[in-house]
């Protein structure tokens, strides 16, 4: 009883104490669980349709298009509206998507379309939900500084980083499973099921007000102030530098679905296996981090942690052992939690409340860069070079961005909060 009641007065837990914070993660978790399920099984039903894995890269190209055109418009549209609508109004359209997805996927879809047909609407469907990403990701960020205290921020972006990553790595775990269990279809109908319970959750915010008034400036030199904010705060910069490259270069989960079936020949059971490993070490990470919160020297940790993913990566590459491309991958979820709690920190910590919306779609749009052009440069490679030599070589370039990082950007590399 006793140590009970001192996790509960730990300080870490006092921001849950928030009741409409409470409300942000669990819908988040929900809806980010649910885009990452999506995600898995549009790259193993492409990967069934085609047996091309260039297909895959191609998802990721279609996403990132129009989330990364439209990133710096949608800072300047969230800024200057309310939020809360907002953010419910891109949910609605994202359960709308995986809703045609879904009925795209029975049987009697299947039986008027043919497969390069099926695989053209998929892509279709893929490019309309990256709009909708381009306007929910960063509103999340600017809710959570909206609902909670300012002295609270940086437990509350643990949290939140702890939520988005734990229900990312679980989404793709989750999916494979699915897939192995239930196939196509029922998968996707679960993530109907999460996003819709998680726009419950959204539902019951409070609604947040713009702090800039329309028309105040015009929304290119709104964006503008945005873009030099990032660009003039280095710490920022470097952050976000480090993980669209690294994560460009060491996309190999992309990869999963071909491993998982052709070099381990695991099938759909291993392809959830191997997806739950990133899971499973980002878990352990954020339980930790939230007991035990890093206090100093985050900057360094940031570049090991981001050096120590690459050599994962390169682990996972070489390995023909089920059990050691697990373990790879486990350490990989890992050291990738690290830094995106250590990333988002930064950001949230140096960031204006008035440009949160601007500076998040920035943040926003170098992740999805980072993400899904890093999904479509695993596909491209792996067709040049083949699917073993294009994940050594994407670790290596890994390890070789975060050594430039570290002469390169002092800042980041002496950054503490």
């Amino acid at each position: 009883m006793a140590s009970t009641n001192t996790l509960k007065n730990h300080p870490s837990f006092e921001v849950l104490r928030i009741r409409e914070f409470r409300h942000l993660l669990a819908g988040r978790f929900l809806f980010i669980m649910g885009l990452r399920m999506l995600g898995t099984v549009t790259g193993w039903w492409i990967y069934e349709l085609t047996n091309d894995p260039f297909a895959i890269g191609l998802i990721g190209l279609a996403e990132v298009i129009p989330a990364v055109s439209l990133a710096l418009y949608a800072g300047y549209v969230i800024d200057i509206s309310e939020k809360r609508k907002l953010l419910l109004r891109g949910i609605g359209f994202y359960f709308l998507s995986a809703l045609t997805l879904l009925l795209l996927s029975t049987q009697i879809s299947l039986t008027k379309l043919g497969e390069n047909w099926i695989a053209f609407c998929i892509y279709g469907v893929i490019f309309c939900t990256g709009i909708i990403r381009a306007f929910t990701g960063p509103l999340f960020g600017t809710m959570l500084a909206a609902i909670v205290p300012k002295q609270q921020l940086q437990s509350a972006t643990t949290w939140n980083q702890g939520i988005w990553l734990s229900a990312s790595v679980s989404g793709h775990a989750t999916a494979g499973f699915l897939i192995a269990g239930i196939g196509n279809t029922g998968a996707l109908s679960i993530i109907i099921a999460f996003v819709a319970t998680g726009f419950l959750f959204l539902y019951q915010l409070k609604a947040k007000p713009a702090l800039n008034k329309k028309g105040e400036k015009t929304g290119w030199e709104s964006v503008k102030e945005g873009l030099r904010f990032v660009f003039k705060t280095k710490e920022v910069l470097g952050a976000l530098s480090l993980d669209l490259f690294a994560v460009f270069f060491g996309g190999a989960v992309a990869m999963v679905p071909v491993f998982a079936r052709d070099i381990l020949a695991v099938g759909p059971i291993g392809f959830g296996w191997l997806n739950a490993a990133t899971d499973i070490g980002a878990i352990c990470i954020i339980v930790w981090s939230t007991l035990f919160p890093l206090k100093t020297n985050q900057g360094k940790i940031l570049l090991w942690a981001v050096g120590g993913f690459g050599a994962c990566i390169i682990v996972f590459g070489l390995s023909k052992l089920f059990w050691l491309s697990f373990f790879a991958l486990l350490m990989s979820g890992i050291l990738d939690g690290i830094s995106v709690i250590i990333r988002g920190t930064i950001v949230q910590m140096k960031t204006p409340d008035h440009m949160r919306g601007r500076v998040m779609s920035v943040n926003s749009m170098f992740i999805n860069s980072s993400n899904e052009l890093g999904q479509f440069e695993s596909g491209l490679a792996a067709k040049i070079m083949g699917v073993i030599p294009s994940v050594i070589f994407g670790g290596s370039m890994t390890i070789l961005v975060v050594i430039a990082t570290w002469f390169k950007a002092p800042a980041l590399r002496k950054m503490k909060y």
